[in-house]
């Protein structure tokens, strides 16, 4: 069987689980080679926790599937001409350009998401509109070879939606039962549309911290996007 490479590419304020949960499903492919990589191999913090031993985005030549997480530092990242750069030349080659949580706000920004429907954290999933992607409130979203996940915990049912596609429903459903993946949350709040109105009142107040930031980003990366598509022959 020939090796299945997936790329997770990762950047500096990255969310780990958003990336460690889909890894520990997707790792399990039949002749898979799963590839966590940054620019440069450089270390990764995430969240407290250091990243090493990563593989150079530079240099890996193509893959099948690349894997874009979310993270507060996706901000920054989608503004890296460097880290885009790796994103847009891996994506172009793909068969499967996915991503989990912000990490869509990458994809679109690199040019993948125009006219697709597509996935993003709840509190976020607007700032996929400058890019001319189609909102979807969808846990796992899938518009031809693009496949997104809502955010963070989402990524375990993205994994497994990819695992079946890579694999087969059935493989999948093995790797589910082998992780003992039957989630049963002890709250009931894990939607804006679930959760209390206070409960939802205090996450978004969190969120208004970085919304102004993200969204100039947005607007900025969006405005370049558009500045590329108009040079290219």
């Amino acid at each position: 069987m020939s090796k299945l490479t997936i790329v997770i590419a990762l950047y500096p304020g990255v969310t780990h689980l958003d990336f460690t949960g889909p890894h520990q499903v997707l790792v399990r492919a039949p002749g898979a080679e799963v590839i966590a990589a940054s620019v440069g191999g450089a270390d990764i913090e995430a969240e407290g926790l250091i990243f090493t031993g990563l593989a150079d985005l530079a240099r890996i030549p193509s893959c099948h599937v690349l894997l874009v997480p979310g993270g507060f530092g996706a901000t920054e990242a989608m503004l890296d001409e460097g880290f885009m750069r790796e994103i847009r030349r891996l994506g172009a080659g793909a068969a499967y350009v996915t991503s989990v949580c912000t990490g869509s706000l990458i994809l679109a920004a690199a040019g993948f998401l125009a006219g697709k429907r597509a996935a993003c954290h709840w509190a976020w999933r607007d700032q996929l509109k400058p890019f001319g992607a189609l909102v979807s409130e969808a846990r796992v979203e899938r518009d031809g070879n693009i496949i997104t996940g809502g955010g963070v915990t989402a990524g375990l049912d993205f994994a497994f939606t990819l695992l079946a596609e890579l694999a087969g429903e059935d493989y999948a459903q093995a790797v589910q039962l082998g992780l003992e993946y039957a989630p049963a949350p002890p709250f009931d709040s894990g939607r804006p549309e679930l959760a209390r109105p206070e409960v939802l009142a205090r996450v978004k107040a969190i969120m208004a911290q970085a919304m102004e930031s993200r969204a100039a980003a947005a607007a900025q990366a969006a405005a370049s996007g558009a500045s590329l598509s108009m040079a290219r022959p």
